[in-house]
């Protein structure tokens, strides 16, 4: 569990590292990668032994009996979040851009909306608008440093032809943990106008000492009847690359229709990835999760010290997720000016927000999730880049 050891990831096929120069124009040799949302760090020690079993083994054939998949899957939500669900609620996906996708398949048309609050998850947008489907932007309004959801507005913005509605929640790119009557607001809207409500919860067990996720379900019970959950381990244990991810329904009704859209595409999960779940989902997985977010608590506080020291830039202290969404407006300077300072001297990649929708244009994402001496070298290069406002 040593999150400080650098780990060389150049050349290993790491969309993270090897595409930052082509997508950014950030040096390979001499870059730091702070943009998707994976982290730097090995996975615990449960999930290399359940992938040496299966190396020993040496068969990679189809996965049987998902009992102990399911359970492990059961026992998390429970322990960790107080949701207690049913072993015939859970579905399993490629990783939960493809469940969205799904989810866009299953109750929509082409020509149909989907609501998104925006700025929001980029890849979203993309699943949504490559389906033939419009995405109907809500945007999030900040109101004394947070992030808050007008839906008086919102109400005005519906035509009728909205059928669904996405949550991110943690959101991302906001690193914001939403209350129990933000929740309960989303819900309500959903209800008024007959929207089914997908909740992507991915970043549920990533969350800052002194705040707590609340899941949909538990601050919205009555919700039950449109609500369509997504769970995945990928982001809590660093293991996107298994492309595992679970859509998790509690209706009947809604849970027939997923299921039919599941079989007419013949989706049948990975048993890499299943391993990897089940393994995770553990007492030694909780306690390496318990380490993991002390640890980004204190790269939280690195970074954010760090930007705060200078003068126009601004970042929200982060509750949830390891992305630190900072807004370059305070420096009067364009978008090009600032990715100049950023990539080409500073060298590092990091999200643009404009790809996360309305309200995403004066900012850049980072990841903090990487050991805590290039987090502060991160800081260093940026104090540099901007040194003329101090």
């Amino acid at each position: 569990m040593n999150f400080d050891e650098i780990i060389d990831r150049r050349g290993t096929h790491s969309v993270k590292w090897d595409m930052m120069e082509a997508l950014y124009g950030v040096p390979a040799a001499t870059g730091l990668s702070m943009w998707v949302a994976d982290m730097d760090f090995r996975p615990p020690a449960c999930i290399q032994t359940a992938l040496q079993a299966m190396l020993d083994h040496g068969l990679y054939g189809y996965f049987g009996d998902d009992r102990p998949y399911k359970a492990a899957i059961g026992w998390w939500m429970d322990n960790r979040h107080g949701w207690h669900i049913q072993p015939e609620w859970i579905f399993t996906a490629h990783g939960l851009v493809n469940g969205t996708g799904l989810c866009v398949q299953t109750w929509t048309a082409p020509g149909d909306g989907v609501v998104l609050f925006t700025p929001v998850y980029h890849a979203f947008a993309r699943v949504i608008e490559a389906a033939g489907r419009v995405v109907v932007e809500c945007p999030l309004v900040e109101v004394d440093g947070r992030m808050t959801m007008d839906f008086t507005a919102y109400d005005s913005l519906m035509t009728g032809r909205e059928k669904l509605l996405i949550l991110c929640s943690p959101h991302n790119p906001g690193g914001q943990v939403w209350t129990d009557d933000e929740l309960r607001g989303v819900a309500d809207f959903a209800e008024r106008h007959d929207l089914v409500l997908v909740s992507d919860e991915i970043h549920h067990d990533l969350v800052m000492p002194g705040h707590a996720h609340i899941p949909m379900p538990l601050a919205a019970p009555e919700c039950e009847s449109r609500l369509v959950m997504l769970t995945a381990a990928t982001k809590t244990f660093n293991i996107a690359g298994a492309h595992t991810g679970n859509i998790i329904i509690a209706d009947p009704a809604l849970r027939k229709q997923f299921a039919q859209t599941m079989a007419g595409l013949g989706i049948s999960a990975n048993s890499f990835g299943l391993h990897m779940v089940t393994a995770a989902y553990s007492p030694d997985g909780a306690a390496w999760v318990d380490a993991l977010c002390a640890y980004l608590d204190g790269n939280r506080q690195v970074f954010e010290a760090g930007i705060g020291a200078i003068p126009g830039l601004s970042v929200k202290p982060l509750q949830s997720t390891y992305l630190e969404w900072v807004d370059f407006a305070g420096t009067g300077m364009t978008m090009q000016e600032v990715l100049r300072r950023v990539e080409t001297d500073a060298q590092i990649a990091a999200n643009h927000g404009t790809s996360f929708g309305t309200g995403g244009e004066s900012f850049l994402r980072f990841n903090i999730a990487t050991p805590r001496t290039r987090v502060v070298e991160a800081v260093e290069r940026l104090q540099r880049a901007f040194a003329d406002l101090q």
